[in-house]
């Protein structure tokens, strides 16, 4: 593709990864974009935070009850009160088990609101992505993108429905057992003091610390998964050329980087478990130690002590469990950054305010003054002037990187012009509505796409009302029809995702054939023919002509057999049109076109 989509992504794996790692840390627009969809389900959220109260107060009067069953013993032997301790050990279990009933239909709840809101992002990424300019995929990996659909979704997905029913629960149980224990004693309470601190402080240091390193993991995956897709798509060259070794070394390399990111992130983020429970058991130590002093001076009965430590533990088991999922809430906030990014990105320009729908096409199409660049540093088209009339059939040759493809893109509006303006029918492109623009044309690429379905449905693609009659009138006229009838199922034949299980040429005569049943007015086609033998492209051509006349027609083709039939051709070098006419014309002229011709016929 000579200066076409492809070539204008100037993009590497490994500054894929950099990119990422040096973005703007937006932390708290991504708990407004999650907080955002979270709301839509505001029922749901009002019963699980019910449920999570509920069931987490009924856990805490578990240990004041188990206080008082203890009381009921006195010391000495068999001095027992054992309907006092049966009845608070019943009520100890019916609390109990009417909290896990509380927990599991938390469960059910959080897991029903997270899989909705998984399901809602991946469809509002989707639509994103398809309201993107194309200059967006020109200079984004798709393993990235797909990376960010996928990954970094389920990974929000899967905090939503664990991590942040903990973190809930986390809160509640902390504030009740602080109530609970200072309602025993408040002077065994000022023992938690210096340890609580510590524990707070040391995992916000944490958090800071590890938030990056989990950014950068989710970096390093993306750039790993676009590097392997380019591979997988490139498989053959890659054994024609044999670079397995090198692609090998390569992948080793990015491989390595992505195993480091999980490595640092896991291991800072591992630390945090193993010393905030140091510094809890430190705390529990302390409370035992005063409690028994306690206990001596008649403070405190056994049964206070044993609820204070059962409490203490509730307490400090939160701050624990917090540090243990700090990681996986880390990775989730880096998951959104990274998905509501992409969500940030700036749409298609939309259509210019009173822009008119294209009707009663003709077909005529100029160019006047036309200049473009994809980037701001190198204009490719310069001062472009171009004639089409209706119903003619124009055709575009040129050396690679010429700006051939480049032409169409600007016709079809996936780019807008830096400079002078396209005009069809007389309206000036920006003046009309890019759908009835590009429904103005069919269009056959170079790069083929069929997706996973019939042959019919992929003929059909651009009409959905089309018929039996008129798909294989059109797969006739595109030399497919043969191939298609020996086929067992004929035009209900499967074809598997992106046609892996035909041939290239055959891939391009369904492309011809859905581009034939069009009714545009308008026909592009980018190579059209590059897959196709040197007899087929005659026979395509000599149907093109007969089916498509009246229709205006763009032809792109290194292969100049293809368009020696042209009514105009347009000879394009360094951006400008250098040459201009028949093929008689251009021949003898003795010009560029004729070395062109020359070099492929002599």
């Amino acid at each position: 593709m000579a200066n076409g989509i492809g070539n204008s992504k100037q993009f590497s794996v490994a500054n894929a990864g950099r990119s990422e790692n040096h973005r703007p840390k937006d932390a708290r627009g991504a708990l407004r974009g999650l907080w955002g969809y979270l709301c839509r389900y505001r029922f749901l959220l009002l019963l699980a935070m019910f449920l999570t109260v509920s069931g987490n107060l009924l856990a805490l009067i578990g240990p004041k009850l188990s206080g008082r069953a203890i009381d009921a013993i006195e010391p000495g032997k068999g001095a027992v009160d054992f309907d006092t301790v049966f009845h608070y050990a019943g009520l100890m279990v019916i609390f109990y088990i009417v909290s896990s009933f509380f927990s599991y239909l938390l469960s059910v709840v959080m897991q029903t609101i997270s899989r909705r809101m998984a399901r809602q992002m991946r469809d509002d990424v989707f639509r994103k992505l398809l309201a993107l300019p194309v200059g967006y995929f020109d200079t984004h990996l798709s393993g990235d993108i797909i990376s960010r659909v996928s990954y970094d979704i389920d990974v929000i997905n899967t905090s939503l429905s664990t991590d942040l029913v903990q973190v809930c629960a986390s809160v509640i149980t902390v504030v009740g057992s602080f109530v609970m224990m200072v309602s025993i004693e408040p002077k065994l309470v000022l023992v938690m003091a210096v340890t609580i601190p510590m524990s707070v402080l040391y995992t916000k240091y944490m958090a800071g610390k590890t938030r990056p390193l989990f950014r950068t993991r989710s970096a390093k995956l993306g750039a790993m998964n676009g590097f392997v897709e380019e591979m997988v798509g490139g498989q053959k060259t890659i054994g024609a050329y044999a670079r397995e070794e090198v692609v090998t070394k390569r992948f080793d390399r990015i491989n390595e980087e992505a195993v480091d990111a999980y490595y640092t992130a896991d291991y800072y983020s591992c630390l945090v478990g193993p010393t905030v429970n140091f510094i809890n058991n430190l705390s529990l130590a302390l409370v035992t130690v005063f409690g028994a002093i306690l206990y001596l001076l008649g403070s405190l009965t056994l049964g206070n002590i044993s609820s204070f430590v059962l409490y203490s533990r509730k307490f400090s088991g939160p701050i624990n469990e917090a540090a243990n999922i700090i990681s996986e809430l880390q990775s989730a906030l880096a998951a959104a950054e990274r998905v509501f990014k992409l969500m940030g990105e700036e749409p298609e320009t939309p259509d210019a305010v009173g822009a008119q729908p294209l009707e009663n096409i003709r077909g005529n199409v100029e160019m006047k003054g036309v200049s473009f660049g994809y980037t701001a540093e190198r204009t490719i088209i310069k001062n472009l002037y171009m004639t089409a009339k209706a119903g003619s059939m124009i055709a575009i040759v040129g050396p690679t990187g010429a700006g051939k493809t480049t032409i169409i893109n600007l016709l079809m509006r996936f780019y807008d012009v830096d400079a002078g303006g396209i005009y069809v029918d007389g309206h000036e492109g920006r003046e009309l509505t890019r759908e009835s623009l590009r429904r103005a044309f069919a269009m056959v690429l170079q790069d083929t796409w069929v997706f996973g379905g019939t042959i019919f449905e992929n003929i059909a693609y651009g009409k959905e009302d089309a018929t039996m009659e008129e798909v294989v009138a059109a797969a006739k006229a595109a030399h497919i029809h043969s191939y298609i009838m020996r086929l067992p199922e004929g035009y209900q034949a499967i074809l598997s995702e992106n046609g892996v299980n035909i041939s290239k040429g055959q891939k391009q005569l369904l492309t011809i054939a859905r581009a034939m049943l069009l009714d545009a007015k308008m026909l592009i086609l980018d190579e059209a023919t590059s897959n196709v033998d040197t007899r087929t492209e005659m026979r395509i051509q000599k149907a093109m002509r007969h089916l498509m006349a009246g229709k205006t027609c763009f032809v792109i083709a290194h292969r100049l057999s293809t368009i020696q039939h042209a009514d105009c051709i347009l000879v394009v070098d360094g951006g400008d049109v250098v040459e201009q006419g028949t093929h008689r014309e251009l021949m003898s002229k003795k010009g560029v076109y004729h070395q062109l011709y020359a070099s492929q016929f002599e």
